[in-house]
């Protein structure tokens, strides 16, 4: 199965002319729409800026305009690494192994005794 990732959610949040919170996800599928295997989701996070650069999940606020893609890829991979562990687990669980239900027989007739 191959999964494609998809970076398409960058909300900025400013203050004082400056950004200092970024909302960042990705759209993970493993398939093409309409196909049995095919499986979508939607996943985000935001990351907070800090007067100082941290090890995890911050950065330094500057100007919305100054920042590029590469930029808010490599802020984005700072969150992102248990999502593909989650992708895969969801498309465990709806694709590969989904929950069996009951199976309704509208033919039964009821016992006269």
């Amino acid at each position: 199965m191959a999964i494609t990732k998809t970076f398409n959610v960058a909300v900025p949040y400013l203050s004082g002319g400056k950004v200092v919170e970024w909302e960042l996800g990705m759209t993970y599928t493993n398939s093409v729409s309409g196909q049995a295997d095919f499986y979508e989701s939607v996943f985000s996070s935001n990351i907070v800026s800090t007067a100082v650069d941290s090890e995890f999940g911050a950065f330094v606020p500057k100007k919305e305009g100054s920042w590029t893609r590469a930029q808010l890829i490599t802020l984005l991979s700072t969150i992102s690494g248990g999502w593909d562990n989650v992708f895969n687990s969801q498309v465990e669980s709806v694709i590969t192994n989904p929950p069996s239900f009951p199976v309704a027989d509208d033919s039964y007739v009821i016992p006269n005794k």
